[in-house]
């Protein structure tokens, strides 16, 4: 059995500085047509306890690879991301 290769992704800081993430999920919201991604800085995945950034993502119509990520301002984007992630942290469990 084949180990899946985690998708990773690479997000500059407002310094431009770069760094490595790996994506946890993304989902999209029907009734708002956005999509969402989840990510964890690559230093941190073997921790316990890891940070877990999120953003509302738009894919490059000219490039596959390319995405814009957004800062997700709005309490209610938040707790609908909060909500996803609590979710599939559940079915992980349970699949553990």
């Amino acid at each position: 059995m084949a180990l899946e290769e985690k998708e990773r992704i690479i997000i500059p800081d407002e310094n431009g500085e770069e760094h490595l993430f790996e994506v946890l999920f993304t989902f999209d919201v029907d009734e708002t047509n956005q999509s969402y991604i989840a990510v964890v800085p690559v230093e941190q995945t073997e921790d316990e306890e890891v940070e877990v950034y999120a953003f509302r993502y738009e894919e490059q119509d000219n490039d596959d690879n390319d995405l814009s990520l957004f800062p997700i301002d709005s309490e209610e984007e938040w707790n609908m991301v909060e909500e996803m992630l609590n979710t599939l942290a559940d079915e992980e469990e349970e699949n553990n």
